[in-house]
């Protein structure tokens, strides 16, 4: 029984459960974008949907939230991405 206590604190347990937190935050950040343009009634076509639900990278979510909050149209999300060769 001792040893079960010691894996929950070994580091591998630890590097897991941050792992799984990170994820976590990323598939909240995502469906919560997806969220913003649904309450502000603007469609989501489904390659906006599968893009921003693909995507891991927590920064690049954060700026794609911001820009949902004014978006006139979904694709707006990824306007300045092109431009900078960004995902």
């Amino acid at each position: 029984m001792a040893e079960m206590h010691y894996f929950f604190r070994h580091p591998v347990a630890e590097k897991v459960r941050e792992e799984g937190r990170e994820e976590g935050r990323v598939a909240d950040r995502a469906e919560m974008i997806l969220r913003i343009l649904e309450w502000r009634d603007i469609p989501v076509p489904d390659a906006v949907r599968d893009r921003v639900l693909a995507c891991t990278d927590l920064a690049q979510l954060e700026i794609w939230a911001q820009r949902a909050v004014r978006a006139g149209d979904a694709r707006e999300l990824f306007a300045d991405d092109t431009a900078r060769g960004d995902r």
